[in-house]
């Protein structure tokens, strides 16, 4: 039985990780907050020898990294570090979760190949971990996978991002207000990216990165206009016409290289996934 440390197990993708795990019998090792800071060292000694580590454990909310951007480079970089250093004492294998990395693209769809400029103090702090992940592959002969996501959204994920912020106006509120109406996005069900951690821990590869996404982007109105249909309401819709500066208007991956390579693609439209997460909500 193949044993699987999973860092995060308690977060949005880690709930969803672990359920699936145990019900393909892997033995799960579990990491969380709970049992102290992933940068601490102490923390990895409470496990045992593990055969893979899927690092799950990251502060993600983008807004929060301008305000306090060394809190996630001591999470997202640091904890990257103590995961590598864990693979290489135990002779593990490490799935890393990374992010959207191309800052404003040259062109959509996006590859693997294209110019990384990350755009924001986390998206950085990925970028670093990303390039740690690469030396440690190199230097120490440690297998490493990079899963790079795009716009992941499911059951549970934290109110703060756009989808659950908008079905809670749709659900509960009068009307549906955001900062702005046009950024176009690529959505990737929960389910979907779980399959690829699963397909990742399943074909082991000694260094490469795959993008996660969709294959398809949608407008934030868009969006907004198909919860609204999938609820059964029509509340008027306002925008900010607040655009941040540096903004992405267009995120679209490729996602030819982990068809190549791991066979994996999405099953879940975005009407498939909002109608689940709907559910979950009412």
């Amino acid at each position: 039985m193949t044993k699987i440390l999973v860092t995060g197990a308690t977060g949005f993708i880690g709930t969803h990780l672990v359920t699936q795990l145990h019900s393909r019998q892997y033995e799960v090792f579990q990491l969380s907050s709970k049992l102290g800071h992933i940068a601490d060292s102490m923390v990895w000694k409470i496990f045992p020898d593990a055969e893979v580590v899927v690092h799950l454990a990251a502060k993600t909310f983008v807004p929060d990294s301008w305000i306090n951007p060394l809190s996630f480079f001591n999470t997202n970089f640091e904890g990257t570090v103590q995961s590598l250093e864990y693979c290489r004492q135990n002779n593990a294998r490490l799935v890393f979760l990374s992010s959207y990395l191309y800052g404003v693209p040259n062109a959509v769809p996006i590859s693997e190949s294209a110019d990384l400029k990350p755009n924001n103090p986390y998206a950085l702090s990925k970028k670093l971990a990303e390039d740690t992940c690469q030396f440690y592959s190199s230097f120490y002969n440690i297998d490493v996978t990079i899963l790079r996501l795009f716009n992941i959204y499911g059951p549970r994920q934290d109110n703060r991002f756009l989808i659950p912020s908008i079905i809670n106006q749709v659900l509960y509120k009068e009307s549906v207000q955001v900062k702005d109406l046009y950024p176009r996005r690529d959505y990737v069900y929960i389910d979907d990216l779980v399959n690829s951690i699963l397909y990742a821990i399943e074909s082991p590869q000694r260094f490469d990165i795959f993008n996660i996404g969709s294959g398809i982007s949608y407008s934030v109105a868009e969006v907004i206009s198909l919860i609204q249909q999938l609820a059964g309401t029509n509340l008027p819709v306002y925008s900010e016409a607040e655009r941040r500066a540096q903004e992405v208007m267009d995120t679209k991956a490729n996602i030819d290289h982990i068809y190549e390579v791991l066979n994996w693609k999405p099953k879940w439209s975005l009407q498939e996934g909002l109608s689940t997460v709907l559910k979950e909500y009412q």
